[in-house]
């Protein structure tokens, strides 16, 4: 009795996807809940599982097919695989090279379709982790060396030379080009973004913050915080997460969205965090963040940024979101204009903090200084609000004790 292996099921706002990576081959034994296919989709990338040991009889969706939701993608006979010692020895070394060096999808299928030694390869990514840019380098530097072009036989002597000739010839290097098409979800990031650009009033104000109060409560808590919360690590988000829930219960329409005639009023914060990763950026949603402590908000972002690079975000933590916060900061950006995220009409963009000259009390003094932009909608929000909020939040910023008292 053959098992069907269908695809997951989509959720509405998901239309179809493309199976990006097959990780069996037909004929390949697998065993209960083993990774068989990733299917790429618009937000994000979905993973099909074995649902019982047993040999993948048939493949019949190829990578770079189309389907709809639920789409019967293989089939698989139940029972257990019968392989000698030897070759159950070999799987074994592989999995556990495969496990020992992280590495994205599109690295892994470069690395399996090449057959490399992913031990070989030097990944630039976070932990050691190999991406498709450190795989090409090294395809590039394993490639042989071009054949010596044959010497010329020696010329009779004549005329002399002009003395410039040796300048007049060009470059002899390659002009290498790669067109390679665009993955569904840096299509649809896009076609985002432009639309956000196309059908909103999109204006930004921008403000600065003086970041030595919040630098020193860092700095005097971050060891017993790191200690008390079970390795949660104390960074500036989460202030600036709970700064602008506090600010957003103040101003509610920086906290709705428009939808078609009508104005939604959120009365809760489901904040997203922009996230970079190798295939775009994505914005996970912290739900209901007005209720998270600092700790909470720390420990969700690291989750959430580890889900991202590895791909397992889900579509309900991409779902939804009434205000966004992007921190380009860590990037070394000094000033931008974030894009707005719709149906959201509002965004933060956080920057680098640099030392600059600031005039306190009639006097100049070096202050660590960061950059506040805030992208919003014209239509719903009028300068005035939009001015109001970001100063809401650059003063709970530089007196951090507001945030936790509310004030």
């Amino acid at each position: 009795m053959k098992i069907e292996i269908k695809a997951p099921a989509f959720p509405e706002s998901v239309a179809d996807g493309e199976v990006s990576l097959w990780h069996k081959q037909e004929g390949d034994f697998v065993q209960r809940d083993e990774l068989l296919v990733e299917i790429e989709t618009d937000k994000v990338v979905m993973e099909v599982v074995a649902p019982e040991a047993g040999r993948l009889d048939r493949i019949l969706v190829d990578v770079g097919n189309t389907i709809e939701s639920e789409a019967l993608l293989a089939e698989l006979t139940p029972g257990e695989a019968t392989e000698s010692p030897e070759a159950s020895s070999t799987s074994a070394t592989v999995e556990k090279a495969a496990v020992a060096v992280p590495m994205g999808p599109a690295a892994r299928q470069l690395v399996e379709e090449h057959g490399l030694d992913a031990s070989a390869i030097k990944g630039t990514g976070k932990d050691g982790r190999i991406n498709k840019e450190d795989v090409l380098a090294h395809m590039a530097e394993q490639a042989p060396a071009p054949a010596p072009a044959p010497q010329p036989a020696p010329q009779p002597a004549a005329t002399a030379a002009p003395a410039a000739s040796a300048d007049v010839q060009g470059p002899t290097s390659e002009r290498i080009e790669r067109r390679v098409p665009m993955t569904r979800m840096r299509a649809r990031i896009a076609e985002r973004l432009l639309s956000a650009t196309q059908q909103t009033a999109m204006l930004t104000t921008f403000n600065e913050v003086d970041m030595a109060p919040l630098m020193r409560l860092r700095s005097q808590y971050k060891d017993q915080f790191e200690k008390t919360h079970n390795g949660t690590r104390l960074g500036f988000m989460g202030f600036f997460v709970r700064a602008c829930c506090e600010a957003l219960k103040r101003f509610p329409e920086v906290n709705a969205s428009i939808d078609g005639n009508d104005v939604v009023y959120h009365g809760y914060q489901d904040i997203g965090v922009a996230v970079s990763t190798e295939d775009g950026l994505v914005v996970p949603v912290l739900r209901d963040a007005d209720f998270m402590s600092i700790a909470d908000v720390e420990a969700a972002i690291r989750d959430l940024g580890l889900k991202a690079r590895d791909k397992k975000l889900t579509i309900d933590e991409m779902t939804g979101g009434t205000f966004t916060v992007s921190n380009g900061g860590v990037f070394g950006s000094l000033l931008s204009t974030p894009i707005l995220n719709p149906p959201q009409t509002a965004i933060l963009g956080m920057h680098t903090i640099k030392d600059r000259p600031v005039a306190v009390d009639g006097e100049v003094v070096i202050r660590p200084m960061m950059y506040l932009a805030l992208s919003y909608d014209h239509r719903l929000i009028d300068g005035k609000t939009a001015v109001q909020f970001l100063v809401t939040v650059k003063e709970l910023i530089e007196d951090p004790s507001r945030i936790l008292l509310q004030l």
